[in-house]
């Protein structure tokens, strides 16, 4: 709560000196790609209407298209500040849609994954603990940012019990070259349940700069991040049958006595990261362009992981102490490159790079077991190349990319290609190909525990997979995606059939997997119908990879402005549901998700009745979540004895200002 405080100082502060700083004159001209939005708006007609005079309106002419948000690949679009049903849908702790993964029972705690994207780009293995990375900002989530006149964003919505979700964003161009923007997004939640507590915190700082004749450019930015859980196994399986027969002595859920109670797990991060560039020829006019830059890119990332317990529980199997349980462990990753690109109308756009990692990962601590040593860091270096290319002939648009690493300590290596044909206005194809071989995650390789079953050290081949993919997209008709992946050396988290207990294996077998997606809205005057079914099958490795063979969820909703148009309103009722399938369940030590194939789950329908509302430049929603838990049965689970969320009502808004 005190960063929260002290966040909000800071924006104060910066919106009173916004307020006397000169705007910039930004040339209006309209995007080529931008997002939905009313394109024409001035801002005299997105920002406050209470005074519109010339004193009080810095830039009269700013459109919203003015104000861009700009990707680490150079992705633009525009401050959205539109009411949609997809703004529904990502109106939730992560800003996303949640349609292919399952959110625990408390907000900032984990999700089951419901889908599979086995496309990868990647030649270094990933920090562990990955169920704790939902919301964990990469640096593919750090966005940069392009304004007319100061903008603000704050996003607040209600958590369980005691605590509040909030989010709050700042940028301002200083000049023409110079941009920066601030943000945090903070998150407590005591929860339903008794020792589920979550406090996650996301601070973030990006900056870009330009010269006046745009020969150098940079971007940078900082974050610093920690994500707390507080763990409890999940409920116990003699209270499985109190849970499912809606026992009113029951319905209060702090009355369930959790596996444990004495356990926690914190992730942090923190990161640095720069991208510069120099146009070594610059020669740009309305019909031709000649560029050739040379770059660098720096990055560097320390991570931890740490898991508490006051004392050793059997949940977990024997411990070498019986007290203060405290694994942890830290990833130091520095990453640079220096490469060189080449724009021309006819060659399109090509890029060089060489780039080195230096990576080191592991304990401060030795472990001997069964009377083997078990290595406490994996340190080394590695050196790679890669390269990327696009190009646009008419409406035929072709891209891609590949990395190799060339020598060190991990083999990977990755080609990545996509082509797509806009057959007119509406109607678009792409297809895609996507090959990765790389090390598996660093938690595969080596970890060390407190607890005697969660040490190993293993020499795993590379996972190796191929993806060929397929899109259609069309207003009129409808948006498929089809896609095949093969995954050879697939690693994953499993029990053992000696102890019962989770250890990493690699299956030896190929497994090969489908996956097609159809989304279709439906409109009549003021009521739509928006669907979108997932069918997907593992057509060899079943009981290593589970998936629900099929996932769905639809909105049948009506829209209309009312008071003048001064106030746009939605309602609804969205209709979510899943196959039932043998569910992963969740390891809290590991923070890892493992394969079970005893329990199936699933299979439940969840309903939600939604209004939201658009005044001015303010977003209402307002949520009824499950409201059919209480007579469709209690037999809901995010995983194996982790209950989903029963009813509960929830709101929250999002604001801009637009000074």
């Amino acid at each position: 709560m005190n960063r929260l405080i002290i966040l909000f100082c800071f924006f104060a502060i910066g919106v009173l000196q916004a307020q006397v700083t000169n705007p910039i004159k930004l040339n209006t001209k309209e995007l080529k790609d931008p997002i939905r939005g009313d394109r024409n708006d001035t801002l005299s007609n997105v920002g406050s209407r209470r005074n519109t005079s010339n004193r009080n309106i810095k830039n009269k002419d700013a459109k919203i298209t003015d104000y861009k948000i700009i990707s680490v690949e150079n992705d633009t679009i525009f401050a959205d500040t539109t009411l949609t049903i997809y703004k529904d849908y990502k109106f939730n702790y992560l800003r996303k849609d949640y349609f292919d993964i399952l959110p625990f029972s408390n907000i900032g705690q984990t999700f089951n994954t419901l889908s599979y994207n086995f496309k990868d780009e990647s030649l270094m293995p990933k920090f562990g603990a990955r169920a704790l990375h939902f919301n964990y900002k990469e640096i593919n989530d750090i966005y940069y940012y392009y304004v007319p006149t100061p903008f603000t964003e704050l996003m607040y919505k209600t958590a369980f019990e005691q605590g509040q979700l909030l989010e709050s964003m700042f940028t301002v161009n200083t000049s023409k070259q110079f941009n920066f923007s601030v943000g945090y997004k903070g998150l407590r939640s005591l929860g339903k349940y008794q020792h589920i507590l979550t406090s996650t915190g996301n601070f973030y700082f990006s900056t870009n700069y330009k010269t006046k004749n745009n020969r150098y450019n940079l971007r940078a930015h900082l974050s610093a991040q920690d994500i707390l859980n507080e763990q409890n196994g999940g409920i116990q399986d003699d209270d499985i049958v109190n849970f499912e027969s809606g026992n009113p002595e029951f319905l209060d859920r702090s009355v369930f006595d959790p596996a444990f109670e004495n356990a926690n797990s914190v992730l942090k991060g923190n990161r640095y990261y720069i991208e510069h560039a120099y146009n070594l020829i610059q020669q740009k006019d309305s019909i031709s362009h000649n560029i050739l830059s040379i770059g660098n890119t720096f990055s560097y990332e320390d991570k931890g992981y740490k898991f508490e317990q006051t004392t050793q529980n059997d949940f977990f199997g024997d411990a070498f102490i019986a007290a203060s349980i405290r694994d942890k462990v830290s990833l130091q990753d520095i990453y640079i490159d220096v490469n060189a690109k080449y724009i021309n109308n006819t060659v399109g756009v090509l890029k060089f790079k060489a780039a080195y990692n230096k990576y080191n990962y592991g304990y401060n601590k030795l472990v001997t077991l069964n009377s083997n040593n078990i290595t406490n860091r994996l340190k080394g270096n590695v050196f790679s190349v890669g390269g990327e290319y696009q190009n646009k002939i008419g409406e035929f648009h072709v891209e891609g990319k590949f990395g190799l690493n060339i020598s060190g300590d991990f083999d990977g290596n990755y080609l990545s290609g996509r082509a797509g044909y806009n057959v007119n206005e509406d109607f678009e194809i792409s297809a895609g190909i996507n090959i990765n071989s790389r090390a598996a995650n660093y938690n595969f390789l080596l970890y060390q525990s407190d607890y005697i079953n969660y040490n190993w050290e293993n020499e795993f081949s590379n996972v190796e997979t191929k993806q060929l993919s397929f899109k259609l997209e069309s207003d009129k008709i409808a948006t498929m995606e089809v896609d095949y992946s093969t995954i050879n050396n697939y690693t994953y988290f499993g029990l053992s059939e000696i102890d019962s207990l989770v250890k990493p294996f690699q299956t030896a077998s190929t497994i090969n997997y489908f996956r097609a997606k159809l989304s279709k809205e439906i409109k009549w005057r003021n009521f739509a119908l928006n669907n979108t079914i997932r069918y997907q099958k593992v057509v060899d490795g079943e009981g290593v990879l589970n998936i629900p063979e099929i996932v769905t969820k639809n909105t049948l909703y009506y829209s209309n402005h009312f008071f003048k148009k001064a106030l746009f309103l939605q309602t609804g009722i969205t209709f979510n549901y899943f196959t039932e399938y043998n569910m992963n369940a969740y390891n809290p030590l590991l923070a890892e998700f493992y394969v079970q194939n005893e329990t199936k789950l699933g299979g439940f329908p969840r309903l939600d009745f939604f209004i939201n509302a658009k005044i001015r430049q303010t977003r209402i929603f307002f949520k009824a979540e499950h409201f059919n838990s209480a007579f469709t049965g209690y037999n809901y689970y995010s995983a194996p004895n982790y209950p989903y969320r029963d009813f509960a009502v929830r709101f929250g808004l999002v604001w801009n200002f637009f000074l």
